[in-house]
């Protein structure tokens, strides 16, 4: 695997790197394992209806609210808020009590915020409980690559692929059914928002098994022990490896590229989550059509996001996807620009195909650092860091679109962003590992 094998800068004289896992034991049950691939599966199912589902509703439930559009801005950047404030938390919470147990109880604040959002009568109580669910989704973003990294070291990219596959499902099965969900319920956006939380609910069950499980806390957490060095007389240097990466991972390039090419990839698809339903229901489309837009937008992540990270695992270098997704990514913005009626359907499958730089990002994150304690420091900071960097963006759509009162500025905005992203990702993209750069 590439995430294991990665070379050595220094090829004049060589440090053999004895491979380093934090694979189950072998005696594992595979009753565990497979419990394990459930609990990833429904936990991502559910990190994204909390935002997907509000997107075809925002218009009702603003107009409700009396919430204004920097308001709703202010809202679609509570996800990046919120998973760059908690992300930072979450590698010390598993250090503590376990990643099961961290996930387990993101799961319950999901579950317990997406409950009392619709119970709110101002937008203050809304915002509130809307920030407790994006807290639970902070820490499952967070903790996700380090479980598969410690369960399944040998398939990272498959396993990614399973867990990214599943989240772009919850994404898409959400915004293509709330609406039609809202209405049979009698039609009111609160009870089509609240349904949501009886799935969180059900992904809770497995993870209370799974919280009490401790084998992998010190594993996936804490330093790996220095390697013993390379018995050639001339290897007098420690190993990269066993520099002491937790205060030091802002000093590696490649960690830096891959939180500016997380965070503008993340600016972007909740930008889209956000604000995408409503740039159709402006050029005329109705509501129904606009969630099934959004639907079909995240539905190409299905599949997409099944094979990306197995074929990226593959690669020595990830630029060439990079590329191509970014270049899908510009085609749908210009379209959006120039038709967004006319070509709605269109430009809704290139944009779901240009956002599956979401797990494309998980997979470099996970083959950039050698160990299960690399890829939780890499994951914490390259997370934390990019969520930071993409708050400002769907604030700023919303401000520019209540001040101009179109999309011309807002997508412009979007398509500009797309080159920095292109570029980051280019630099994360390559055969480097962090544990090298500090």
């Amino acid at each position: 695997m590439a995430d294991q094998d990665l070379a050595t800068p220094d090829t004049a004289a060589p440090i053999r790197q004895p491979r380093q896992r934090s694979a189950p034991e072998p005696a594992a049950p595979r009753w565990r394992r497979r419990l394990v691939v459930l609990g990833l599966v429904l936990a991502a199912v559910n990190l994204r209806p909390t935002v997907t589902s509000l997107g075809p509703l925002l218009e009702e439930a603003r107009a409700d609210l009396g919430m204004s559009g920097t308001v709703a801005g202010l809202l679609t950047s509570m996800p990046a808020a919120c998973f760059a404030l908690f992300g930072i938390a979450a590698p010390r919470l598993a250090r503590r009590w376990g990643p099961g147990a961290v996930v387990c109880v993101g799961l319950v604040a999901i579950t317990v915020g997406l409950t009392a959002r619709p119970l709110m009568g101002g937008t203050a109580g809304f915002l509130a409980a809307s920030a407790l669910a994006f807290a639970g989704v902070a820490v499952g973003n967070v903790l996700m690559p380090v479980i598969v990294k410690r369960w399944f070291p040998d398939r990272v990219g498959p396993m990614t692929g399973a867990y990214s596959m599943a989240l772009s499902l919850g994404s898409a099965v959400a915004a293509a059914v709330t609406v039609p969900m809202t209405d049979a319920l009698g039609g009111g956006w609160r009870a089509g928002l609240g349904a949501w939380a009886v799935l969180a609910g059900v992904a809770v069950l497995p993870w209370l098994v799974l919280a009490r499980d401790r084998t992998g806390r010190a594993a996936a957490t804490a330093p790996d022990p220095a390697p013993a060095p390379d018995p050639a007389p001339d290897s007098a240097a420690a190993p990269a490896s066993a520099v002491p990466a937790r205060t030091r991972i802002t000093k590696s390039p490649t960690a830096w590229a891959l939180a500016v090419f997380f965070g503008l990839q993340a600016t972007g698809a909740y930008i889209t989550m956000g604000w995408m339903s409503q740039v159709f229901r402006d050029a005329g489309v109705s509501a129904s059509t606009s969630g099934l837009l959004l639907a079909v937008t995240m539905v190409m992540g299905v599949p997409l996001a099944f094979v990306l990270p197995s074929v990226a695992a593959r690669l020595r270098t990830q630029g060439p996807l990079v590329a191509i997704l970014g270049a899908f990514g510009l085609s749908a913005y210009i379209g959006l620009w120039l038709a967004p009626a006319g070509g709605a359907w269109v430009w809704a499958v290139l944009l779901g195909i240009s956002n599956c730089s979401f797990p494309l990002a998980l997979t470099m994150i996970g083959m950039r650092a050698r160990t299960a304690a690399g890829v939780v420091r890499l994951s914490a900071f390259a997370q934390s860091t990019g969520y930071l960097l993409s708050i400002p963006g769907p604030l700023l759509v919303g401000a520019l679109y209540q001040h101009t009162g179109g999309w011309d500025l807002p997508i412009a905005l979007m398509a500009g962003l797309m080159l920095p992203q292109i570029a980051a990702g280019l630099l994360a993209g390559r055969d480097r590992a962090v544990e090298d750069e500090i």
